[in-house]
């Protein structure tokens, strides 16, 4: 059985922004321009599963590295839901609320109130190829993710080729891209200007 701790979900979180190694590390060349609304939700998400054994935290924080990297304002919540493990203890009914936002198209009759932003259709990618943030034992939870969260977010060209083997890993393939309406990347900052001398001055 593939428990993962609270330390797992630590050493995914920093390295969350390569999950989407082949499609979201693109963004800043592909992008398609568009405009919409973000929309809020809430979900309680109850992980149900053979293979693979989470803590409420560690579910918590890889929860949350999937959904900013399937395009979610990065300041979604994720919080480890009641559990009868402690901190860090794989429970079998591990469960998380989340509250988060996304981005929907921006209608033409839309009211005054709502403000509509920029955004862009960004390619995304979860997959357990290298560089390994996301490991065979997850594929019970990208299969249900997909299934209970991705259709809360604007997408297109999804190509879902998951395939999980209860209880064991051999056969499992985590392997699902689609593209979806998310914000545009933040620009780099501007380089500090570097300040003119004036030539010296002749005193002979």
């Amino acid at each position: 059985m593939n428990i993962l701790s609270k330390s797992t979900a630590i050493g995914v979180g920093i390295a969350a922004l390569l999950v989407f190694h082949s499609g979201f590390a693109d963004q800043l060349t592909a992008g398609e321009p568009s405009v919409g609304v973000w929309q809020k939700h809430e979900y309680r998400f109850a992980y149900m599963g053979f293979t693979s054994t989470y803590s409420c935290d560690g579910l918590a924080g890889k929860i949350k590295v999937l959904l900013i990297a399937a395009g979610a304002r990065r300041d979604a919540i994720s919080q480890p839901g009641a559990c009868a493990g402690s901190f860090g203890q794989p429970d079998k009914f591990a469960n998380a609320t989340l509250t988060f936002y996304t981005l929907a198209p921006a209608a033409a009759d839309a009211p005054a109130d709502v403000k509509p932003v920029d955004a862009v259709w960004r390619p995304v990618s979860f997959s357990a190829l290298p560089p390994r943030d996301l490991t065979r034992g997850d594929c019970e939870l990208i299969e249900q993710f997909r299934h209970s969260v991705l259709p809360m977010f604007t997408t297109r060209n999804i190509e879902d080729h998951v395939t999980c083997v209860p209880h064991q890993l051999s056969g499992s393939n985590i392997d699902l891209r689609f593209e979806a309406l998310a914000p545009p990347p933040a620009k780099p900052p501007a380089p500090p200007a570097v300040p003119v001398q004036s030539g010296a001055k002749n005193t002979s």
